[in-house]
């Protein structure tokens, strides 16, 4: 089953608790800077994060993508995910042309419609509601739909008569714009409704641990299907591109006591099944942590990873960035090779 892309995905979790490397807003950014470095020394494609309000989490992602896009020269940088209900799409469009612009065009940014939050509809805080009759959901992918229209690069606003500075002929788009941005959205997904509807709109796909209970059959099996479905949408609806279509991972490939340490009790080795709000029930894909030779058999089995062709692997960020560069290279290293995902 090849991969064609392996990177890593953080929450950017800090706590001032005694056991943690990443006591601080501060040390979660500037340490994010320093593993995205890291993971490109070591032949990584991908460095990406997650987006969460109210937390002790990464929540601003625009400074930090720049950063890391000034700092590195090759890996791609991305989100996995931002929550559309927080967004104006016409000041994502300007921040994602800048830090795409700055990173070279490398940006991947994922977005959605958003898990639950720290507190109760946390984007009314910002000043947001969903229209009379809709629902937050639809708030998210409305939004969305305009941001991908901002990011096509056609004008739509009328300019002054008397401008400060000299226009450019015809209606104004927004500035910076960076080509190809377009075709480098993703649309996180927990059902294969939206899966497909991220299809029809041209958008990659990003499939997380956790999905829509729809079947009842084990996760992986159902994220394959899921996949499956967006591809067969994705040629429907005709686009001229081939789709990208990543699936994240938590993946510890146990090469020394360490790692033995903190993963080595084989405690989430099944799915697991939960409730993500009244109403939806998910399933919550397993953890693997083994010997590489175990590991190696174990993930030939996934159907989930053998249909994406991108993985993420997510990290402990909070033990540290030494740490975490380590268990990106024992995967790149010791399991990678052997199942021709490199």
């Amino acid at each position: 089953m090849p991969i064609k892309k392996i990177g890593f995905l953080s929450f950017g979790h800090w706590t001032p608790s005694s056991g943690s490397q990443t006591r601080s807003a501060s040390d979660a950014l500037l340490q994010s800077i320093d593993l995205a470095v890291a993971a490109e020394e070591l032949g990584a494609d991908g460095t990406y994060f997650r987006v969460h309000h109210f937390a002790r989490q990464l929540a601003s992602p625009f400074p930090l993508l720049a950063a890391i896009g000034a700092k590195t020269s090759r890996i791609e940088i991305g989100t996995a995910v931002i929550d559309m209900r927080y967004e104006n799409p016409f000041y994502m469009a300007e921040d994602s042309g800048a830090a795409d612009l700055i990173a070279g065009g490398r940006l991947q940014l994922g977005i959605s419609r958003g898990s639950p939050e720290q507190v109760i509809d946390g984007w009314r805080h910002f000043g947001y509601a969903p229209a009379e009759g809709k629902t937050e959901a639809d708030m998210a992918r409305g939004r969305t739909e305009v941001l991908l229209g901002l990011l096509g690069g056609k004008g739509f606003a009328k300019p002054n008569p008397r401008p400060m500075f000299p226009n450019p002929p015809g209606l104004l788009r927004l500035e910076p714009h960076s080509e190809g941005l377009r075709d480098r959205i993703w649309w996180g997904a927990s059902s294969n409704a939206t899966a497909v509807w991220a299809a029809t709109l041209g958008m990659n796909l990003q499939s997380s641990t956790l999905k829509d209970d729809e079947s009842g059959l084990a996760f992986h099996v159902q994220q394959a299907d899921q996949i499956r479905a967006y591809r067969a949408a994705w040629k429907e609806a005709g686009h001229a591109r081939e789709p990208r279509v990543s699936v994240s991972r938590s993946i510890f490939a146990l090469v020394d006591d360490r790692d033995r340490a903190y993963f080595g009790r084989g405690d989430q080795d099944e799915d697991q099944i939960g409730f993500i709000d009244a109403k939806t029930r998910a399933i919550f894909g397993r953890s693997y942590a083994a010997e590489p030779d175990v590991l190696i058999k174990q993930l030939a089995k996934d159907e989930g990873v053998a249909e994406a062709d991108t993985l993420l692997l997510t990290v402990p960020n909070q033990l540290g960035v030494d740490y975490n560069a380590h268990v990106i290279e024992a995967i790149l290293k010791h399991v990678a090779p052997a199942l021709n995902w490199r």
